[in-house]
């Protein structure tokens, strides 16, 4: 892996004027910024539909697109929005989410700018998403649970989605796509390339699960016979129930993990490159009982390895599959990484846990991996550096050849040493550009409510020096 270096930023954090970051103008201003500042890659978090918690890794599909990142102003320019409706969805405050206002007034929106397509766009949405099963299913699936009145797939009486309703949700996915092919594009020709992320599981209540009850462990009822989380550790003393249904990985290799390849080759169609989340759940995987009430009561079963691997690999070709192995990493993950000749992931956030010579201790970068301050589950750098006992930062910052009584300072040091590290390919959280502090950190693992929410302004990240990141690229070869 040649030497470079990114941003983590999802497009949710973005500027923008209407409640969430979107796939316009604010976005291709953020990748003149990532080429100005010498950085060659933007990573994002997964693309699909957040649950109503709303993360985007427990979606109603794996396939479908984010509808709050159909750029209004785009539809506005098109003709399909007034500049009455573009002021009525103007956001109260340009620093968060406003999840709660875009659930109750978005599709409302969305669906009078449907309403307005003519005949040529409507054949055009219709042939783009006819041409893909997966989006076509998605589509179907999120008429019917609107005909349901949004009850889980487990649920539902009613057979049939009207007309419109799935009509309006064509002509999301294609406006999504369509946008979003724009980013990228630009994104390309200015030297910056897309990391996107794919969940390991999905969400019960899914087009995935509904459409392939097949490939997963339910019960003659569709419930969920086991369910998906990790066991205690750093994060969780009770472990992570994530509540996910598990893969039925036998009927999946019955037919050569199609439904993996399917995914993959959809990602690889959105981004350059992917990250896998949970990757040490294809070597084993933490099964807790679908009655259990945390993850404590679960056990490890042995994944697919590297069968499911050398189908992806096939996929992949040359393209960047990033392996996250994080948390409690066996010697068979480890070798499972190994001989998938993935990069794995390096956290410096870990590296200090203890006085152990471990993996994320920068000085044992190896070239392929992809080293992060900090992932988009990790408190911010600043934050990390504020909440540490104080004999442990002072180790730590002198670790990075900070001295100063002054610790406030040395988040600038801890970024050298990373660019400095043997590292392939070094990511940086965009609050840690800004040095910004734990309230500005994004997802705290276990905790329901306020997570994802974080946005930066334009006048925030035009304030980020970029000569100094210019000189960091520039002078450690990245």
């Amino acid at each position: 892996m040649n030497r470079k270096s990114g941003v983590l930023m999802h497009v949710s954090s973005l500027p923008g004027d209407y409640g969430c970051g979107a796939f316009g103008k604010e976005a291709l201003h953020f990748i003149d910024f990532l080429a100005d500042c010498g950085f060659s890659y933007w990573q994002v978090l997964p693309f699909c539909m957040v649950d109503e918690c709303n993360s985007p890794y427990k979606s109603y599909s794996t396939f479908g697109g984010n509808p709050y990142f159909v750029d209004l102003d785009t539809l506005y320019a098109d003709g399909l929005l007034t500049r009455e409706e573009l002021d009525g969805a103007r956001q109260t405050t340009p620093y968060s989410c406003e999840f709660v206002r875009l659930y109750h007034t978005r599709f409302d929106l969305l669906q009078r700018a449907a309403g307005r397509v003519d005949d040529a766009t409507r054949q055009k949405i219709e042939s783009f998403i006819a041409a893909d099963p997966y989006l076509d299913a998605f589509c179907r699936f999120m008429s019917l649970k609107h005909a349901n009145g949004e009850k889980p797939w487990m649920q539902w009486t009613q057979t049939e989605g009207d007309a419109e309703t799935l009509f309006l949700w064509k002509f999301i996915q294609y406006e999504f796509f369509l946008q979003w092919a724009h980013i990228k594009e630009y994104a390309n020709a200015r030297g910056v390339r897309i990391i996107g992320d794919i969940p390991i599981y999905v969400a019960l209540d899914s087009c995935d699960v509904y459409s392939s009850k097949d490939l997963f462990c339910l019960d003659k009822d569709n419930k969920p016979s086991c369910v998906a989380g990790v066991p205690p550790d750093y994060f969780a003393e009770d472990g992570q129930l994530w509540g996910n249904p598990l893969y039925d990985w036998d009927a999946m290799a019955a037919d050569g993990y199609a439904w993996w390849c399917d995914r993959l080759r959809h990602a690889l169609m959105l981004f350059d490159g992917v990250r896998i989340d949970h990757f040490r759940g294809l070597e084993a995987y933490w099964a807790v009982p679908g009655t259990a009430k945390t993850a404590r009561e679960g056990e490890w079963r042995k994944g697919p390895g590297m069968a499911l691997i050398r189908k992806l690999q096939e996929v992949a070709g040359d393209r960047l599959i990033i392996a996250e192995d994080l948390g409690d990493i066996t010697p068979e993950a480890a070798a499972l990484v190994k001989e998938s000749g993935f990069p794995g992931m390096r956290v410096f956030q870990f590296a200090f846990l203890d006085h152990d010579d471990n993996p994320h201790l920068p000085h044992n970068y190896v070239p392929n991996c992809v080293a992060y301050t900090g992932t988009h589950d990790n408190n911010t750098l600043l934050g990390y550096l504020w909440e540490m006992h104080d004999s442990d930062r002072r180790r730590m910052l002198e670790y990075c050849g900070y001295t100063s009584p002054d610790w406030t300072n040395g988040c600038p040091a801890v970024i050298r040493t990373m660019f400095q590290s043997a590292a392939g390919l070094v990511i940086l959280p965009i609050q840690d550009l800004l040095g910004y502090g734990s309230d500005t950190r994004l997802n705290i693992p276990g905790k329901a409510d306020g997570n994802w929410q974080y946005r930066v302004t334009r006048e925030q990240l035009d304030s980020i020096d970029r000569g100094r990141f210019r000189r960091l690229n520039d002078l450690y070869k990245r």
